[in-house]
């Protein structure tokens, strides 16, 4: 993986995060947190989606929805094991 790739997933992440964030009113953890929380659910949409099959393509916005998607996933789950 090279630096400009890694950059850019970073800005995917961050602004996954920030759009999860909007999409998960009540969930989210501040604008830091969901920041984070969408550079890992975009890692993990990367990883997983691929293997079940999903694809959206290979422009900017498919991987901002992807990523978005992973990250209100990720979120839902924090969600859930913080009441539990």
């Amino acid at each position: 993986m090279e630096f400009d790739s890694v950059i850019v997933m970073l800005l995917v992440g961050a602004l996954a995060g920030w759009l999860s964030g909007r999409l998960m009113r009540g969930r989210g953890f501040g604008v830091i947190g969901n920041i984070i929380v969408g550079i890992v659910g975009a890692f993990l949409a990367g990883t997983i989606f691929p293997a079940l099959g999903f694809s959206v393509g290979g422009s900017f916005l498919a991987s901002v929805i992807h990523a978005t998607i992973g990250s209100v996933v990720l979120l839902f789950i924090i969600g859930l094991i913080k009441r539990a």
